[in-house]
């Protein structure tokens, strides 16, 4: 006897309860991001997290919100996504400065930030890369702290660039944003 399970709905998805497990919500099925102990923030990852919202953030300034960890609504292979992103950057453009609701985001951001974590591999982050271009994000970053180097997505490219070191991470899309991967993981203090 085979027993089916019925897939979540997007509305039963965003109504569970908070608590200690992220989850994201891939093919109808409730996904804890971090799987276990391999795969979860370490130092490294949280200290670049931390970077990040600090540097993105005053840049952002009356352009667009940064946030950490913020599920967005997304579609996959035709199916509801709510992906978790390490960070996101949105501006007012897309989701307007009053917007002020305790939800998912509502619409692709700009940028999607992803910081690969023990135990996850380039390759499984170059495919989620890969998913939320196709879900119309502008941009995405991986970023590999082992190796301090960050992998930005374009959908207008085939291949990805990888910047290091004192490489300008400037962008049309994100205009007088001026840092380097070096500034990031100095700030981060892991040089």
């Amino acid at each position: 006897m085979i027993k089916l399970q019925r897939q979540l709905t997007l509305e039963e998805f965003l109504a569970l309860p908070e608590g200690d497990i992220t989850y994201e919500l891939i093919e109808g099925e409730a996904v804890p991001k971090f799987k276990n102990d391999e795969i979860s923030p370490k130092f490294f990852h949280s200290s670049i997290t931390g970077a990040l919202f600090i540097l993105l953030s005053a840049w952002a300034e009356g352009k667009g919100r940064v946030v950490i960890e913020w599920a967005i609504k997304l579609t996959r292979n035709q199916q509801n996504w709510v992906p978790v992103a390490d960070l996101t950057y949105i501006s007012y453009n897309r989701l307007a400065a009053d917007w002020l609701q305790d939800d998912a985001c509502p619409v692709a951001p700009e940028l999607v930030i992803e910081i690969i974590s023990p135990g996850q591999t380039f390759g499984e982050m170059t495919e989620k890369a890969t998913d939320y271009l196709k879900a119309k994000v502008q941009r995405v970053w991986i970023i590999d702290t082992r190796a301090k180097t960050i992998t930005i997505f374009y959908p207008e490219h085939a291949l990805p660039q990888t910047k290091r070191g004192t490489d300008s991470l400037e962008d049309s899309l994100l205009p007088g944003l001026q840092i380097t991967p070096q500034q990031i993981f100095q700030q981060a203090r892991i040089c």
